[in-house]
């Protein structure tokens, strides 16, 4: 029997697991991927401060003071079920069947489909995956490509493409349909580009970061965007075109792009056909819950939170006894947030298996303040009003208690 079983080994779950073992919980750590890390991994920015965020080199801290600790992390094994027996969880893997009397979830987020025409062709992936087959296998993914998105994720993800080396003609908007929704809304996408134009060396950017709470300051420069986009890092994003059609025999040979009226609707014969040979797909991040609903945990749809959330306190204690989550699986935010909350669940899963607790008080409300310091500190924010979505979740936990 284990203390606390963790599932996800990104930065949430080992800030989790060493949290519990320095104070000697029997701790176990699962993952699916083969290593470690979670998508931190494939991350590599700059923040505005010109400091570089080097996903590999912080998984590597983690992983270093989990060794020291003799923390038990198993790599390729996939959780199916949860079950909630009288004394204990039933952990169900594709190897066996583990028992704890505590579980994190720390699963972290999936990607949004935002389906185009033509998608299916060898050559089409997520931005995602763009960001694990680069920055984690050091595959190039093609010669020349195109974004189909523009949000937080796809801005950052495709700097990282262009930092190792490939060539992407430019970032636009997919073409609307009843599934790409907000994504395909030019005064939607140009609120969501204005919130990481404090990043970019463009002045029109820099000016609708600076007002992106007022209405109509984003629907002026909508209206105003120019004809072939604006550059950010050398590379044109557009809010006034869309991808409309994938096209190619057996893989990604080409895109056909038109230009769009200021509410989203396809300007006629306004077709270009653009020649790359992989496409992107960006529909942004939602967590990724299934287990906690398989375990019984009650959940909440919050907007601000990127979707369907279970239910948690501050304290990332869920209503279900004995089970905790954090990280992105609580709401889309930054690695650094969910390494803070993962120290944080930690701390608060301690406090209910140890009898001996009274010296946790000062640490957990130290690693609350962290937490929301982090959140207060982030250069980007991939939901606006982050704090108001935070407030809701844990008013639906008093009203679950």
């Amino acid at each position: 029997m284990y203390d606390v079983i963790i599932i996800g080994a990104g930065p949430a779950g080992l800030s989790a697991a060493n949290a519990c073992r320095k104070r000697d919980l029997h701790v176990l750590v699962l993952d699916e991927f083969p290593s470690p890390g979670g998508r931190l991994l494939g991350q590599l920015h700059q923040e505005p401060s010109g400091e570089w965020w080097n996903g590999v080199e912080e998984t590597k801290l983690l992983v270093d003071e989990a060794h020291k600790l003799h923390t038990e992390i198993q790599c390729g094994i996939s959780v199916h079920h949860l079950e909630k027996m009288d004394n204990c969880f039933r952990v169900h893997t594709n190897e066996k069947i583990f028992d704890t009397k505590a579980v994190l979830i720390a699963t972290g987020a999936a990607e949004t489909a935002a389906p185009i025409p033509g998608w299916t062709l060898p050559g089409v992936m997520s931005i995602g995956a763009a960001q694990v087959m680069t920055n984690v296998h050091r595959v190039r993914v093609g010669t020349k490509g195109i974004v189909a998105g523009v949000n937080v994720l796809s801005a950052a993800i495709a700097r990282e493409l262009q930092l190792a080396g490939v060539d992407l003609h430019s970032m636009a908007l997919p073409v609307a349909n009843p599934v790409t929704g907000d994504a395909a809304n030019p005064s939607k996408v140009m609120e969501a580009l204005a919130r990481i134009g404090h990043l970019a060396p463009s002045a029109f950017l820099r000016f609708g970061s600076k007002f992106a709470k007022a209405a109509w300051v984003r629907n002026l420069a909508v209206q105003f965007y120019p004809k072939n986009g604006i550059k950010m890092w050398g590379m044109p994003i557009h809010i006034r075109k869309a991808i409309v059609q994938i096209n190619g025999a057996k893989q990604v040979e080409s895109v056909t792009m038109c230009s769009l009226t200021a509410d989203g609707k396809v300007v006629p014969n306004s077709e270009e056909t653009i020649e790359v040979d992989f496409v992107c797909i960006a529909g942004g991040l939602y967590p990724l819950a299934e287990l906690a609903s398989v375990a019984g945990c009650p959940f909440r749809y919050i907007e601000e939170l990127g979707g369907h959330v279970p239910v948690h306190n501050e304290q990332m204690e869920t209503p279900v006894e004995g089970l905790y989550v954090a990280g992105n699986i609580t709401g889309i935010e930054s690695a650094k947030v969910a390494k803070e909350q993962g120290n944080l669940a930690g701390l608060s899963i301690v406090k209910n298996i140890q009898k001996d607790n009274s010296n946790l008080e000062t640490p957990l409300k130290e690693a609350m303040n962290r937490v929301k310091a982090v959140r207060e500190s982030a250069s980007i924010q991939f939901h606006p009003g982050i704090n108001e979505g935070r407030s809701k979740i844990e008013n639906a936990f008093q009203e679950n208690r």
